[in-house]
């Protein structure tokens, strides 16, 4: 899996990067496109807007939480939602999903 650089304004050697930061995170933010540094021709690392990253990686998480909720599904592993609770409550914790805490 592979992200794909079509745009020519996407793709920064690293002394572009170096002589005008400033300018190569703007485009990031602006465009909500990561940005590939290069060097010697060759990918290096990637930019990203800190709000684009912090999204895709909430994004990830919730996916994954899904995923793992259907193949628990799939080999038996369910319990009611009244059986959860009372499971839950009683320690106070915290659940991804719905992003708070379950007390009593």
């Amino acid at each position: 899996m592979g992200t794909k650089f079509s745009k020519d304004e996407d793709i920064v050697p690293l002394s572009d990067l170096k002589s005008n930061p400033g300018k190569v995170v703007s485009h990031a933010q602006e465009t909500h496109r990561p940005i590939l540094l290069t060097s010697r021709g060759r990918g290096v690392a990637v930019v990203r807007s800190l709000k684009d990253y912090e999204e895709e990686t909430e994004e990830r998480a919730f996916m994954q939480g899904v995923v793992k909720g259907l193949m628990d599904l799939e080999d038996g592993r369910e319990i009611s939602l009244t059986e959860a609770k009372k499971r839950l409550a009683p320690a106070g914790r915290y659940c991804p999903v719905a992003h708070r805490f379950f007390r009593k």
